[in-house]
């Protein structure tokens, strides 16, 4: 998810944050909805591919639209690219993972996120960690254990993708806490699925010119081709719905509202694919989410009391 603080020049607005960030966490699920149903016929490879070559097109044409084409390098160019990199390992960890599992379950398992990104925020950033945050990390692995276990046995190891998506993407939120975001909304996407796309496409060729099982580009149907770019689109209007949110209101505010996604991604797996978690997933599901406002609640009160102690005294 993006985080990003409120510009200056954006009035604040609560009630349309929500609405915007509610609407994003709608339709990002849709996204991954339309990816277990072409990795019937196509490789996650090639679906990650499409969702950020085609993310790359709209911001191209756009940038020429808008006589914004030599902005696009941005401030920081490398760790624009970084992040590229580590969201298309991500996006292809995620696409592979719901091939052999239902959507819900795989978000459900990867807002772990969390839980992760505090334990690394603790070994790379040296942050402290009380007895408390670590209680709500040992719970939400709890829960993750409790839905990854008849996963593991049904389809075996591939059942973790959805971690190892949690895992890259808490790195790719401590290159943000590392290197603050800089550039505009179109900046960073357009970098992201340039330097994705080189990534995926050489991937592709790779597993083409040598036969890889799983990385040979099949060609798509124009329907096909049709869905990868709406997969596209919908990760390029999520992102800047979510950027759009936390312009107008506050993380506190909008932090809880990510977890929208597992009801709608609920929701649409049933629909499509009559998939719906079972008792003990909803048990897991609920532990992952109570661990997760936890370890935000824990944040926002240590910030908060961070800047008590830095207020002179008069």
């Amino acid at each position: 998810m993006t985080r990003t603080t409120a510009s200056a020049s954006i009035e604040q607005n609560p009630l349309l944050a929500i609405l915007l960030m509610t609407l994003a966490m709608l339709i990002v699920p849709v996204m991954d909805i339309i990816a277990k149903y072409l990795s019937a016929e196509l490789p996650a490879l090639e679906i990650t591919f499409g969702r950020f070559f085609f993310q790359f097109l709209i911001c191209l044409v756009l940038a020429l639209a808008s006589g914004r084409l030599t902005r696009l390098r941005g401030k920081q160019p490398l760790i624009n690219y970084l992040r590229g990199i580590l969201l298309a390992l991500a996006s292809l960890s995620f696409f592979t993972a719901v091939k052999y599992m239902s959507v819900a379950t795989a978000i459900s398992i990867f807002f772990v996120e969390p839980m992760i990104l505090t334990i690394l925020a603790a070994l790379l950033l040296k942050e402290q960690v009380g007895i408390r945050r670590v209680g709500a990390i040992v719970v939400g692995l709890l829960g993750a254990i409790i839905i990854l276990r008849p996963n593991i046995a049904e389809i075996g190891w591939v059942s973790l993708l959805p971690v190892c998506t949690a895992v890259l993407f808490s790195f790719y939120l401590v290159i943000n806490r590392l290197y603050p975001v800089t550039d505009d909304l179109l900046t960073i996407q357009f970098s992201a699925g340039l330097s994705a796309s080189l990534l995926l496409g050489g991937a592709l060729l790779f597993g083409a010119f040598f036969q890889v099982q799983d990385m040979e580009f099949v060609r798509p149907t124009s329907s096909q081709t049709g869905l990868l770019f709406m997969i596209g689109l919908i990760s390029f209007a999520a992102h800047g719905l979510v950027v759009a949110a936390f312009q107008r209101g506050t993380a506190s505010l909008l932090a809880p509202l990510q977890y929208v996604e597992i009801v709608s991604a609920t929701l649409f797996g049933y629909l499509v694919f009559s998939d719906f978690p079972d008792g003990p997933t909803w048990i897991g599901i609920a532990l992952i989410i109570g661990s997760g406002l936890y370890i935000a609640h824990r944040e926002r009160k240590k910030k908060f009391d961070d800047q008590i102690d830095t207020v002179p005294e008069i």
